[in-house]
């Protein structure tokens, strides 16, 4: 199973790439657990991490099946100026 996956702003600076290709095998994998495959689960996945497939907002225990994109979004702040 291939999947893609995309970091975005402080992600990517922390991951130091903007995305990754990866081989994962048949076994079924949710976006949390591929985040553990992503980090060497020396880092969980922060609670206000907001996850994609597709460009479909997701939660953390979504299945990802081959050939999804999966994206990685740190916490934005917003408001009027």
């Amino acid at each position: 199973m291939t999947i893609r996956v995309k970091y975005f702003a402080s992600l990517r600076e922390s991951f130091g790439r903007g995305e990754d290709s990866l081989e994962i095998g048949s076994d079924p994998v949710t976006v949390s657990e591929l985040w553990d495959r992503l980090t060497g689960r020396k880092q969980a996945m922060p609670d206000n991490v907001l996850t994609a497939i597709n460009m479909e907002y997701v939660k953390p225990d979504t299945q990802v099946k081959d050939g999804d994109e999966v994206a990685f979004f740190p916490p934005v702040t917003g408001g009027k100026l």
